[in-house]
């Protein structure tokens, strides 16, 4: 698609209204990409980080609130240690070489996720991002990282449990805000579209609380070809349904 078509598609979407506050993307498909291409599984990573800066750039074009990205789950500790470095490292390599391109585009960083479970210098480099970015006013774009929304529910219960055995909180008290409140992603909006790459029909275990009325787009494309115009495509297609939330118009 040409930067006149995407002029165009971008203003006519603006012009629409009815954008999604929150758009969340399971980027499937970089080791299909790369085996295809007989490489090895990590060039599907580093081609994906293209399609990355495009829907940052995209979402911060129609002033989308927030972006939320399924960068490393919780389920993917348990592939080859080779790949699992391989990743770490190039997680903290992008870290150090788009912190400008972020900054100059005015993105906030956020991380959802067992942070602690990731390696030193990945952490590091992660608050280090995330600080310098902290004065941004734009793109909130939110990494889900070591996560896993089975998990996330677990730590959530944990949290209140120890509330109640403290007697700072009645369990009669609990209900669907005060869960939300103790989520990962506490004061973020829940997402209003969910796109999936490479044709998966599957959450994975991600945000399974915060999906529960988002519109789902999934696509064929594998995430290493995802361009600016797929994101629009997707947005477009948010635009015409129509979202009911278990009422009846």
């Amino acid at each position: 698609m040409s930067q006149s078509e995407l002029l165009v598609d971008r203003e006519n979407l603006v012009a629409r209204g009815n954008l999604p506050r929150h758009v969340a993307i399971i980027m499937d498909g970089n080791g299909r990409w790369a085996t295809r291409r007989g490489l090895p599984r990590i060039a599907g990573h580093h081609a994906g980080r293209r399609s990355v800066r495009e829907v940052v750039e995209g979402c911060g074009e129609l002033g989308i609130e927030c972006l939320t990205l399924f960068t490393f789950s919780s389920e993917n500790w348990s592939r080859p240690s080779a790949e699992v470095s391989a990743l770490m490292r190039f997680l903290r390599q992008v870290l150090l070489e788009e912190v400008q391109e972020l900054a100059d585009n005015n993105v906030r960083l956020e991380t959802i996720g067992r942070r602690g479970d990731l390696p030193r210098q990945v952490r590091r480099e992660l608050e280090k991002t995330m600080t310098r970015l902290a004065g941004n006013t734009g793109l909130r774009l939110v990494l889900a990282l070591s996560y896993g929304g089975r998990s996330e529910l677990v730590d959530c219960c944990r949290d209140l449990a120890r509330e109640v055995r403290d007697g700072t909180l009645d369990p009669e008290k609990i209900d669907e805000a005060l869960v939300e409140r103790h989520l990962y992603t506490a004061g973020i909006p829940n997402p209003d579209l969910l796109i999936r790459t490479s044709g998966e029909m599957r959450l994975s275990n991600f945000l399974l609380w915060q999906l529960a009325y988002a519109e789902i787009y999934v696509t064929d494309t594998l995430w290493p070809d995802f361009r600016k115009g797929d994101l629009f495509r997707a947005i477009s297609e948010y635009q015409n349904r129509d979202r009911r939330f278990g009422r009846i118009e």
